[in-house]
C-alpha cells in the first residue's frame, strides 16, 4: 500500500509538472531550454497531429507511450508534403530547423516539439540535456562544482566575534527570509568538474547537482556551437534567430510567481526581493545568483553597495544643508543685499525694454544661495571625493567576497563565439574573393573593411554632440528672448519674476529634450556599433557602452556645464555688451551668482530623469508592451474555441514576456545618476539624498521587472562588472576637477576670502557686495540701448551698478579691469590646483591603505588550495596503497602456485608471469 501511494504521489507530481509545461510528455525529463518559431497553419479541414518528438538514441529506447518520439523531421516532412501550397521562404526556414534540430540530437540533446499551443501560429521545441551531456559539457566549460570535501570557515575570535554576533542580532529583522542568505560556517570545496574524478564530487542527489541555471547555460553553449550548414555557411542559434528561422530562444522560469500552492525560487524571490514591502531588507544576492546567474547578481550587488554607501553621503549632505539654514541670518553679504540702506540701483538686464532695478529685489535669491554656497560645501566636496574613492574600494572588497563565495576566484572568461552579423559579413567577403580569384581561404574582417564604418562613427558622434550643443544654444536664445519679452509686460508681478520664470521654463525644456535625445542617442549608438560589425558579443557590448555613455553624458550634462562655467562669463559690460545675432545680449548671472541657478538646473534634471525616465518608463513601457501582446494573442486565439479553453503552458506564458535586452540600460541610468551625485555636488548637497530615495525604489522596481516582466535570461558567469568600473573611476577623478572649478569660479567662496583677507577695512564681510559692484555712467550707453521707458524709482538715475571688477567712470582708465580682478583670478586658479592635488592625493591614499582583497578571504583562498592539494595527495596515496595490495596479493598467489605445483612447465610460468605483469600495469 505504501509503495502504491508513493507511486501515485510521484505520478501526481509528474502530471503537475507536465501540466504546467516544465517537463516532457513523459513527465520525467525537465525542459532545460525552449526554441520558439512561427509557422503557417493548414487552412484545410484536415487536422494533423502536430506533436512530434525528437529524441536521441538513448531516449528512443524508452518504453512505448502515447506520443512515442519520431525520428527528427519525419512528421514535419509528411505535413509539408500533404499541404497543397507551400511558401518557399517558410519551407526554407523549416528545412533549416530540421537540420539544426537533427544536429542537436547528434550532440546528445533530447527534443520534443509542440505545435498544438494556445498561441496562434507559434510552435515550440522543448530541449532536455541528459546526465551524460551535462557531465561532458560541464567538463568542457570547466564549471566548478562542489566536492565531498567540507571544511569549516574560519570565524573571527574574541572581541570581533562578539561584535559580529551583536550586529547579526540587530540586523536580523532586515535580513531576507531565505536559507541561503545566512552566514556560512561550512563550505564545500569546489573543483572544475571532471568525469574521470566523479567520485570526488557530491553526487548524493543527481537531480539537483546541476541546478536549472547551470543546465540552461550548458544547453545554450551547445546551441551556440551547433550549426546549420544548409545556407552555405554555418549558422548557430544567434544566426538562426537573426534570420527569423526561430523567433525566440530562452530558458523557462521555475513556475508561477503568484502561485500559493507551488513554492519555487521565482515566487520566493518575488516575496523576499521584488516586493516594495521589503524595501528595508537586504537583497538575497545568493538566491539571485542561483536563479539568474553571476552577471545579473553582480549588478544587483553593486547597486545594493552603491545604495548603502549613499546613506552616509546623504546624512552629511543634510547636515551641510542644515548648516546653511542655521547660518542664514549670520551671512553678511546676503543681509546687505536685503538691507534698504545698501539698496543699489542696478543697470538694466536687457536693452531698451528693461528698466533699472534695485538690488534688494534679488534678496530672496541671495538668501537661498547661501543654503548651498557656504564654507561647509567646500568640506562636502572634499568628503564626496573621498566617499567616491571609498565606495570603489568597498565594492572591490565586496566583489572579491562574492567571487570567493560563488567559486569564481580562478575563473577566466574564454573567447566568445563570433556574432551572426560578423559571420555573415565574412561570408560575403569570402564569396566575393571566391568569385574573383577562385580561392576559398578563410577570411576575416580587417580595418580596411571597417574603415567606412569607423568614419561613419566619427562623423555621427561629432554630429550628435554638435546637435546637443545647438539645442542648448537654442535654449539660451529662448531664455534671452523670453526675458526681453517678459520685461515689456505691463504686469508688475511678471516683471518682478522674470528671472525665475525664464529659469524654470528653460530647465523644463532642457529636461524634455534630454529625455527625448536619450532614447534617440541609445538607438543611434546601437546602430553605429552594428555597422562596425564587432566579432564577439563582449566587444559589441563594450563599444556600445562607450558610445552610448559618451552621447548620453554630453546630452545630460551640457546644460549644466553651461550654467556652471559659461553663463555670465562673456556678457561684456554696460555700453559694450556681447550680442547674439547682433540683437540679443548674452544673459547674466544674478547678483548672488549662478550657483543657485545651477542648483535649480541640477535638481530638476536629476529628479525629472529619475521620476520620468527611470521609473515611469520602466514601469509603463513594459506593461504597455505586455498588454499589447496579450490583446493580440487573445484576438488570434478567439478564432479557435478549443485552443481558447486550454490553459497556457509555462513556455507559452514566458513567450509573451519581454525579451531580456541586457544590463546596459540599467547600469547606464545608475552611472548618469552617479555623475549627478559626484560631479556638481558642491552646488547641490541634497543630491545623494534624492539618489538614495530613488535607488530604494529602483532596486525593487528592477527586481519586479526581472521576475514578472522579462523572460528568464541565460545565466552568464562573470567575476566583475566589466567596463563600468573603469567608467566609475573616471567619473570619480573628473568629479574632483569639476568641483574644484565650481567652488572657485561659480560660487563666491574665493572672492569672499580675497575680500576678507586683502580688502576688508575691519576684517569682516561688511562691504563685500559694494566691493563686487562696479559703476557705470548712464550717459555712456550706446544710442538706442538705454531704457526707453519711464522708470518709477522716484529719482533720476545718473550712475548704475553692475557686477564686475572694473574702474569707475571718473577714473583715468575708466571701465578697465582692476587689480582686484587679477588677484581674485590668481586665487581661484591657486585654489583649483591645491584642491585638485590635495584631494587626488587623499583619494589615492585611501585606495592604497584599503586592500583590494580582505585578509580573511585571501587566507580562505590559500586554505582551499592547500586542502585541494591534500585531497589529491590522499587520492594518489590511496591508489598506491591499492597497487601495493594487489602486488602483495599476486606475489602470495604466485608463491602458493609454486609450492603446490613445483613441476610447472616453462610456458605455464611464462603465462603466470605475464598475468602478474598485466595486473601490476593496471
Amino acid at each position: 500500500m505504501v509503495s502504491v501511494a508513493l507511486l501515485n504521489s510521484l505520478n501526481t507530481d509528474q502530471d503537475s509538472a507536465c501540466k504546467h509545461g516544465l517537463c516532457f510528455q513523459d513527465g520525467e525529463r525537465k525542459v532545460d531550454y525552449i526554441l520558439a518559431y512561427t509557422f503557417k497553419k493548414s487552412s484545410g479541414n484536415r487536422t494533423p497531429n502536430k506533436k512530434s518528438h525528437y529524441n536521441n538514441s538513448v531516449s528512443s529506447q524508452r518504453s512505448g507511450k502515447e506520443g512515442q518520439p519520431l525520428p527528427g523531421g519525419v512528421h514535419d516532412l509528411e505535413t509539408a508534403e500533404a499541404e497543397p501550397r507551400v511558401d518557399y521562404h517558410e519551407d526554407d526556414k523549416r528545412f533549416r530547423r530540421e537540420e539544426y534540430e537533427g544536429n542537436l540530437i547528434e550532440t546528445g540533446l533530447e527534443l520534443e516539439k509542440d505545435e498544438e499551443t494556445k498561441l496562434h501560429g507559434v510552435g515550440f521545441v522543448k530541449i532536455h540535456a541528459p546526465w551524460n551531456v551535462l557531465c561532458r559539457e560541464a567538463e568542457f566549460m570547466k564549471l566548478k562544482m562542489p566536492t565531498k570535501k567540507v571544511y569549516h570557515i574560519n570565524q573571527a575570535q574574541g572581541l570581533v566575534n562578539k561584535i559580529n554576533s551583536v550586529l547579526n542580532k540587530i540586523s536580523e529583522p532586515i535580513q531576507p527570509k531565505v536559507a541561503d542568505h545566512r552566514p556560512q560556517t561550512v563550505k564545500h570545496l569546489s573543483y572544475p568538474f571532471s568525469r574521470e574524478k566523479q567520485h570526488l564530487f557530491d553526487m548524493s542527489d543527481k537531480d539537483s547537482f546541476f541546478d536549472s541555471k547551470t543546465r540552461s547555460s550548458i544547453v545554450y553553449e551547445l546551441l551556440k556551437r551547433t550549426t546549420c550548414t544548409k545556407a552555405k555557411y554555418s549558422m548557430g542559434i544567434t544566426s538562426l534567430l537573426a534570420n527569423g528561422v526561430y523567433s525566440a530562444a530562452y530558458p523557462l522560469h521555475d513556475g508561477d510567481y503568484e502561485s500559493i500552492s507551488e513554492p519555487n525560487d521565482r515566487k520566493l524571490l518575488c516575496d523576499e526581493w521584488a516586493s516594495y514591502g521589503v524595501f528595508y531588507k537586504y537583497q538575497p544576492i545568493d538566491l539571485v545568483r542561483k536563479y539568474f546567474g553571476e552577471k545579473i547578481a553582480l549588478y544587483f550587488a553593486w547597486l545594493g553597495v552603491y545604495t548603502q554607501m549613499l546613506i552616509p553621503a546623504s546624512v552629511v549632505g543634510i547636515i551641510v544643508f542644515l548648516y546653511g539654514c542655521a547660518t542664514l541670518d549670520d551671512d553678511i553679504p546676503s543681509m546687505e543685499m536685503c538691507d534698504q540702506q545698501y539698496n543699489f540701483t542696478m543697470c538694466p538686464l536687457c536693452d531698451k525694454t528693461c528698466n533699472y532695478w534695485k538690488i534688494s529685489s534679488a534678496c530672496a535669491t541671495a538668501r537661498a544661495s547661501h543654503l548651498f554656497d557656504n564654507p561647509a560645501t567646500v568640506f562636502f566636496s572634499v568628503f564626496m571625493a573621498l566617499w567616491a574613492a571609498t565606495f570603489m574600494e568597498h565594492w572591490k572588497r565586496r566583489q572579491m567576497r562574492l567571487n570567493y563565495r560563488w567559486d569564481l576566484t580562478g575563473f577566466e572568461e574564454e573567447e566568445d563565439h563570433p556574432r551572426a552579423e560578423y559571420e555573415a559579413k565574412v561570408l560575403q567577403k569570402s564569396l566575393r574573393k571566391e568569385f574573383k580569384f577562385k580561392k576559398t581561404e578563410k577570411e576575416k574582417l580587417t580595418w580596411r573593411d571597417r574603415f567606412p564604418a569607423y568614419l561613419t562613427n566619427i562623423v555621427g558622434i561629432l554630429f550628435m554632440i554638435g546637435l546637443t550643443f545647438a539645442i542648448v544654444f537654442g535654449v539660451i536664445v529662448y531664455r534671452i528672448s523670453t526675458a526681453a519679452a517678459l520685461a515689456m509686460s505691463n504686469d508688475a508681478a511678471t516683471r518682478a519674476n522674470v528671472r525665475v520664470t525664464v529659469t524654470a521654463t528653460a530647465v523644463i525644456i532642457n529636461l524634455v529634450v534630454i529625455l527625448i535625445l536619450d532614447e534617440v542617442y541609445g538607438c543611434i549608438a546601437r546602430w553605429l556599433t552594428q555597422i562596425e560589425v564587432p566579432k564577439t558579443d563582449k566587444t559589441f557590448e563594450e563599444r556600445l557602452i562607450f558610445k552610448a555613455f559618451l552621447l548620453k553624458f554630453v546630452n545630460a550634462y551640457t546644460p549644466i556645464f553651461y550654467v556652471a562655467f559659461f553663463k555670465g562669463r562673456f556678457t561684456g559690460r554696460p555700453g559694450d555688451y556681447v550680442y547674439i545675432f547682433q540683437s540679443f545680449r548674452m544673459e547674466e548671472c544674478a547678483p548672488g551668482g549662478c550657483l543657485m541657478e545651477l542648483c535649480i538646473q541640477l535638481s530638476i534634471i536629476m529628479l525629472g530623469k529619475q521620476l520620468i525616465q527611470n521609473n515611469l518608463f520602466e514601469i509603463g513601457i513594459p506593461k504597455m508592451k505586455k498588454l499589447i501582446r496579450y490583446i493580440k494573442s487573445r484576438r488570434e486565439t478567439c478564432t479557435d474555441h478549443e485552443e481558447h479553453l486550454k490553459k497556457k503552458q509555462r513556455y507559452e506564458m514566458d513567450y509573451n514576456l519581454e525579451p531580456f535586452a541586457g544590463l546596459t540600460p540599467e547600469y547606464m541610468e545608475m552611472i548618469i545618476q552617479f555623475g549627478f551625485v559626484t560631479l556638481f555636488v558642491a552646488s547641490f548637497p541634497l543630491a545623494p539624498l534624492f539618489a538614495l530615495l530613488n535607488n530604494i525604489i529602483e532596486i525593487r522596481l528592477d527586481a519586479k521587472k526581472f521576475i514578472s516582466e522579462l523572460r528568464r535570461p541565460v545565466a552568464v558567469r562573470a567575476k566583475d562588472i566589466g567596463i563600468w568600473y573603469n567608467i566609475l573611476r573616471g567619473i570619480g577623478k573628473l568629479a574632483v576637477i569639476i568641483n574644484a572649478f565650481v567652488i572657485s569660479f561659480t560660487s563666491d567662496f574665493i572672492p569672499r576670502l580675497v575680500y576678507l583677507y586683502m580688502y576688508s577695512a575691519d576684517g569682516t564681510m561688511h562691504g563685500f557686495v559694494n566691493n563686487t559692484l562696479s559703476y557705470f555712467n548712464v550717459s555712456d550707453f550706446k544710442p538706442g540701448t538705454g531704457p526707453n521707458m519711464d522708470h518709477d524709482l522716484g529719482y533720476p538715475v545718473e550712475v548704475c551698478r553692475y557686477k564686475d571688477y572694473r574702474e569707475p567712470p571718473w577714473s583715468e582708465n575708466k571701465y578697465d579691469i582692476t587689480k582686484e580682478f587679477w588677484a581674485v583670478l590668481a586665487a581661484r586658479l591657486a585654489f583649483v590646483i591645491v584642491f585638485q592635488n590635495l584631494v587626488m592625493f587623499m583619494s589615492e591614499f585611501v585606495d592604497w591603505i584599503i586592500p583590494d582583497i580582505p585578509k580573511d578571504i585571501s587566507e580562505q583562498i590559500h586554505r582551499e588550495k592547500v586542502l585541494m592539494v591534500e585531497v589529491f595527495l590522499k587520492e594518489e596515496q590511496g591508489k598506491l596503497q591499492m597497487l601495493e595490495t594487489w602486488k602483495d596479493r599476486d606475489k602470495k598467489r604466485g608463491e602458493n602456485l609454486n609450492s603446490q605445483s613445483p613441476k610447472l612447465t616453462r610456458s605455464q610460468r611464462g603465462s603466470s608471469a605475464s598475468a602478474y605483469s598485466y595486473r601490476v600495469d593496471v
